[in-house]
């Protein structure tokens, strides 16, 4: 049996404090996006990935492979977006398995209200807490991890 690497104290303060630094961030920004803006971080994240692309639209895999979700989280976000018009759902001809996202006018609108108030919270809350170098640091930091998790 394989020895165990325990975590050891400074390790498991950072891990520790980045866990609850996610769980708490994403709350606050969910909560103040919900009162700003009517849009939950969940429907901001999908249609900042929508706007990310030149005809905001994209296929629902490729959608939930940019957002790291499952095909039913996807599937019932989109469904929730769709009711309130501000995403679509449209067939792909060319493959009648799949289907896109397309952002619509509404969509738009509402991301490009919502975006003032939230980025200037983020700058609040994160980036003007750090100095350039922790920015840069942490910007280091997340691009290693990320890349290794791209390997595995």
């Amino acid at each position: 049996m394989t020895d165990v690497r325990w975590l050891d104290a400074t390790q498991q303060r950072a891990w520790r404090g980045f866990l609850d630094l996610h769980a708490r961030l994403a709350a606050k920004l969910n909560r103040d996006l919900q009162q700003t803006s009517g849009l939950t971080l969940s429907d901001y994240d999908v249609l900042v990935h929508l706007t990310d692309v030149p005809d905001g639209r994209l296929r629902a895999f490729e959608l939930g492979d940019g957002l790291q979700w499952d095909k039913s989280r996807v599937s019932k976000q989109v469904t929730r977006l769709a009711a309130r018009g501000l995403v679509a759902k449209e067939e792909c001809e060319s493959d009648r398995r799949g289907a896109y996202v397309v952002l619509t006018r509404a969509g738009r609108e509402a991301i490009e209200a919502a975006a003032p108030a939230h980025v200037e919270l983020v700058h609040q809350i994160v980036f003007d807490t750090l100095t350039p170098s922790q920015i840069r640091q942490w910007a280091a930091i997340s691009a290693a991890v990320l890349r290794k998790l791209e390997r595995n």
